[in-house]
């Protein structure tokens, strides 16, 4: 007589190597389109050094040193998360996810404020004050806005995927033998992070 059998969990671990390659997939798929951008503005910068340099002087380096250090400590919270949640402590977990969550919306927060300054200034494109400045300092903010509301975008999306991860963690369907959603989540906040380690010193530490 035969006699099958199936190793437990094993198609849970197919899933969430699968998942997470899906992940990883997606992620350079970010960096790319990122990396693309950093190569545009390198190019522009290496064509308009001076007009580049007058146009940095515009940003406010102390607020984007504390929006730095808020999405530093936020994907040290969304690990801690990870790592609360394996040890199978749930409620700790969500704890880290939601503080996670707070740093998003502050640093939401500090760039709608810095964004209407600049607005307020007229250096959008399209206002007067914008038309008048030499072209290459018109790229920098060309740049500047594209980059950073591209990267804003990407901040919402993160914060409801979080979102989406804590009320599958209240409900129970992630936890210490099933947190794989929680992983990805994590690795993509990681990149958020790591995007805005590049853009702040491209554009705020030029000088």
């Amino acid at each position: 007589m035969e006699h099958s059998f199936s190793l437990p969990n094993s198609g849970h671990n197919y899933d969430a190597k699968a998942s997470k390659l899906g992940m990883w997939l997606f992620l350079y798929t970010e960096l790319l389109l990122f990396g693309g951008l950093f190569m545009v503005y390198m190019v522009y910068r290496a064509l308009n050094p001076d007009a580049f340099l007058i146009a940095s002087f515009n940003l406010n380096v102390w607020l984007g040193t504390i929006n730095t250090v808020v999405l530093l400590t936020s994907s040290m919270t969304v690990a801690m998360s990870i790592t609360a949640i394996q040890k199978g402590n749930s409620k700790l977990s969500l704890i880290l996810l939601a503080l996670t969550v707070a740093a998003a919306v502050i640093f939401l927060v500090i760039k709608y404020f810095e964004w209407g300054a600049k607005i307020e200034h007229g250096f959008w494109p399209g206002m007067d004050h914008f038309t008048n400045l030499p072209f290459g300092e018109q790229l920098y903010f060309y740049l500047y806005f594209f980059m950073t509301g591209l990267h804003g975008l990407h901040v919402v999306v993160g914060m409801v995927f979080i979102l989406i991860v804590m009320k599958k963690i209240k409900n129970g369907s992630q936890n210490k033998n099933k947190n794989q959603l929680l992983e990805n989540s994590g690795l993509y906040w990681h990149l958020v992070d790591l995007i805005w380690i590049y853009l702040f010193p491209l554009f705020y530490l030029i000088h």
